[in-house]
């Protein structure tokens, strides 16, 4: 009976490589996927190997909220290990399946693609996937893991994602997505970290050592807030308590109840990594930018004519150095707190304007807030699924660090190509 875990030397990703493999005495530490930012979509993009006898590489787009890897079954069908998952099975009701396809005898699963609403029916599938693994806080070679599930789904859901990937990775709190399956596989706790860039980062599920593969051991400085469920409980999104908002420490006058999720899944603060920037409802963010413009007003900063899609910019021109209101997210009381610094809230558009990089999402925006990727780049946040905690940082450039910092084996990129 093959073993779960095999351990394979790591080979730059985009080619198609046969591995000698041999059994290793012991489980890896923790498991790193780079994260590369695609700059035409602002999507996040890592890569995984799969296969068998030859471990092709797939380009997935990182879903922080996603139940599932779903991925085109063009490029997994030529796979001599993968398997179609039976209906009425164990591990079909683990997926939460949507029906049946293929005459009642194949699991079948629900694939969305988030950015053009497309859906598609998939088949449930397994097959072995490979990702590198840390042991010593020493990164460069590879662990499978068998069986793996995957959603096997249209290419026509490929459409609207960022060249080359193939599919979307999900890293949602689902018995299916890639924390969940690594936890079974290796025997991790049902924890895994983010640390989004917008050129290198990481995706890192595994024990807390990993925080050394930083620049700087940056766990002291973390802090922690719950993460929040739905009234139902079986939300697989990630939210978080925020209880007020602030700019320059001066707190703003909001209507607090949409800062909370109503029974119907409505209001509350989500933390995604498809949004591009932090979006608010209409109501909060009138609020929001009318308070920073203000303050931004009586530290020098000039407002210019704002550039679409963002509603408040300013020149960059100033007499002395330059400085912009700071924001705190105010968590489960007034001593923790998620600060955004000038680098997180602040997008430069050309060399005379910046722009604050908050968008109105609308009346109807579901979240009250959608904290977005670029908001969540150069932060550290360990989501903690067992004990349902966020921990995170900040900006790591207040400890003169960041998530490109992280130490990958020198040999190679899954980016190379």
């Amino acid at each position: 009976m093959a073993s779960p875990l095999q351990f394979l030397p790591l080979f730059p990703f985009f080619f198609l490589v046969s591995f000698c493999v041999s059994h290793g005495p012991f489980l890896p530490k923790a498991i790193i996927l780079p994260v590369n930012k695609d700059p035409s979509t602002f999507q996040y993009v890592t890569q995984l190997y799969m296969g068998v006898t030859h471990l092709a590489p797939i380009k997935l787009v990182v879903d922080l909220e996603g139940s599932f890897l779903w991925a085109d079954c063009g490029l997994t069908s030529d796979s001599s290990s993968q398997k179609l998952v039976p209906c009425n099975s164990l591990k079909c009701s683990m997926a939460k399946p949507n029906g049946c396809t293929n005459d009642n005898k194949i699991c079948g699963l629900k694939s969305e693609n988030p950015f053009t609403r497309l859906a598609a029916t998939g088949e449930l599938a397994e097959d072995m996937f490979a990702v590198e693994f840390i042991d010593e806080l020493k990164t460069g070679s590879v662990a499978s893991i068998h069986q793996f599930l995957f959603s096997c789904t249209s290419s026509t859901l490929l459409q609207g994602l960022a060249r080359g990937a193939k599919g979307m990775l999900g890293l949602g709190n689902s018995r299916i997505a890639l924390p969940s399956q690594l936890s079974d596989t290796f025997g991790f706790q049902r924890k895994f970290a983010i640390c989004l860039s917008s050129s290198n980062g990481a995706i890192i599920s595994g024990e807390s050592p990993y925080l050394s593969l930083l620049s700087h051991d940056v766990s002291r400085s973390m802090l922690y807030t719950p993460l929040i469920s739905s009234r139902d409980g079986v939300s697989e999104e990630y939210y978080i308590n925020v209880k007020s908002l602030k700019i320059n420490g001066k707190k703003l006058s909001l209507n607090t109840s949409l800062l909370t999720m109503d029974g119907e899944g409505h209001g509350g603060t989500r933390i995604s990594t498809l949004s591009p920037f932090t979006t608010m409802k209409t109501s909060i963010y009138k609020t929001f930018v009318e308070a920073y413009e203000r303050f931004g007003f009586s530290m020098g900063l000039t407002k210019v004519e704002p550039i679409a899609p963002f509603g408040l910019c300013f020149s960059t021109k100033v007499e002395e150095g330059l400085n912009v209101p700071s924001i705190d997210l105010v968590l489960q009381s007034e001593m923790v707190k998620w600060r955004i610094y000038e680098s997180n809230s602040m997008v430069k558009v050309s060399d005379e304007v910046m722009c604050l990089g908050f968008l109105d999402g609308g009346a109807n925006q579901k979240a009250s807030i959608v904290i977005g990727g670029h908001q969540l780049e150069d932060n550290l946040l360990e989501f903690n699924l067992g004990t349902s905690m966020l921990g995170f940082t900040s900006s790591l450039s207040m400890v003169e660090t960041s998530c490109s910092d992280f130490m990958f084996s020198k040999d190679s990129s899954p980016f190379d190509s």
